[in-house]
């Protein structure tokens, strides 16, 4: 794993099933870290993985899901040991914080 990143998304981003369809794609491009909702709307994404392979995701999370209308992203770059090792084995759900 090369980069971790922490990224919010901002705008029409729960439920619309964001969280679910950022596993899946997440899960597809082999990507680590997870998915969850904050308490003021975002959704809070932080994956570890190849910078082109989480930049796929980037572009992805721009848009979303069917029914989700992305208005921003923030995307922080983090040091690699910030995901601890014991979230470094797939792509989840994590609950809201």
């Amino acid at each position: 794993m090369d980069t971790c990143k922490q990224i919010f998304v901002s705008g029409l981003v729960q439920g619309v099933f964001f969280r679910d369809s950022t596993r899946q794609k997440a899960n597809e491009l082999n990507l680590k870290g997870g998915v969850r909702n904050c308490r003021d709307g975002r959704v809070e994404v932080l994956v570890a993985g190849e910078d082109a392979v989480i930049q796929v995701l980037i572009k992805w999370l721009k848009i979303g899901p069917k029914y989700a209308k992305v208005s921003t992203i923030e995307v922080i770059d983090l040091p690699i040991a910030y995901l601890p090792d014991s979230q470094k084995g797939c792509f989840e759900i994590w609950p809201t914080q």
